[in-house]
């Protein structure tokens, strides 16, 4: 794929909670090789990452929050919503719906305005994983981050 030609370097959110390894993962954010990621005020970051379920997952949802100072803050608009309508097959093109198949490769889009408002943040992390209806954790990555 080439989206994914510069992967961002991240962490795996507790490799026992996750059911694929964050190493059998590709992310990639934009403009971001590796943290702490830049995010600019008045712009929009994308995140794509290529996962493969290792069990047939029925519906995804979104969880992301920054951790600043130990205190975790949801990213509004994005946390809690479902990962289904940002679902693509393996070429990053064909559009994919929930439920998925076990084994099947799938690369989720999504992007996130930084808006203008947010303050200068010099250290966080993003906490970003996507989850099964039950809170099942399918892939969960962290990478630290800033707001410039």
């Amino acid at each position: 794929l080439n989206g994914f030609a510069h992967a961002t370097v991240v962490e795996s959110c507790g490799a026992t909670r996750s059911l694929v390894p964050i190493e059998q993962n590709t992310v990639d954010i934009s403009n971001c090789e590796k943290g702490p990621c830049r995010l600019k005020r008045r712009t929009t970051v994308s995140i794509n990452q290529k996962f493969t379920p290792t069990e047939d997952v029925k519906s995804l949802s979104t969880t992301v929050f920054a951790k600043i100072v130990g205190l975790p803050l949801p990213f509004v608009g994005v946390d809690g919503t479902s990962a289904c309508p940002y679902l693509f097959a393996e070429d990053g093109e064909t559009k994919l719906e929930c439920p998925l198949k076990a084994g099947v490769p799938v690369v989720y889009k999504r992007s996130f305005d930084v808006l203008e408002i947010y303050p200068k943040i010099p250290s966080m992390t993003i906490h970003w994983e996507l989850q099964t209806k039950s809170g099942r954790s399918i892939t969960c990555f962290e990478v630290p981050a800033k707001i410039v």
